[in-house]
């Protein structure tokens, strides 16, 4: 049995903090009114300052994160202000996303669509990372990922062309690579 819905907004420290970047966010991009605008913008400042030192997770308002992402276990997460992450990512916890190399490889890691990060994660350097991966337990990736990988390791290495398919379930949409309620079956 699951925790009532009531509780779940004073319980879930990882909607606390992708609520503050929404809304952070939004500030900053959408809201065009001087003296409102500041003001939120230090409210926010405040609320990210207080949701760091609970949850120990950095997120930017200067990062770009699509639309889904979960963070079952919000502690220790960092991400890169420049980092790019697409629809329907999932981070654990103790994930790092920053910045690393010299030269054309100096820059931050851009993630596609529904990627699964396991706990420990460290991702660094200007690399891609293909949508539908899932990054195994304490893996170093330093190196860009194909879609659909399965990486795991120090260095990361891919073990699979699986990728997130049989891993996690979104409600209301078909798996990757399978029809949809109103699709034909493929020949």
């Amino acid at each position: 049995r699951g925790k009532p819905w009531r509780t779940e907004p004073i319980a879930n420290q990882g909607l606390w903090v992708m609520a503050r970047y929404r809304l952070s966010r939004w500030v900053m991009l959408h809201l065009h009114v001087p003296i409102l605008r500041q003001f939120l913008r230090a409210l926010c400042f405040i609320a990210q300052k207080i949701i760091e030192v609970m949850t120990h997770c950095e997120v930017p308002d200067r990062t770009q994160i699509g639309p889904g992402m979960f963070m079952p276990h919000a502690y220790c997460i960092v991400i890169h202000q420049d980092a790019e992450i697409g629809e329907l990512c999932t981070i654990s916890q103790e994930v790092t996303i920053g910045a690393a190399g010299r030269g054309d490889s100096k820059g931050v890691p851009v993630l596609g669509d529904r990627i699964y990060i396991a706990p420990g994660v460290r991702a660094f350097g200007a690399i891609s990372i293909g949508s539908d991966v899932a990054i195994g337990a304490n893996a170093v990736v330093t190196k860009s990922l194909p879609k659909n990988a399965v990486a795991v390791g120090i260095p990361a290495k891919v073990i699979s062309e699986k990728g997130t398919a049989d891993l996690i379930t979104y409600r209301n949409q078909p798996p990757p690579n399978q029809p949809g309620p109103n699709q034909p079956e493929p020949n």
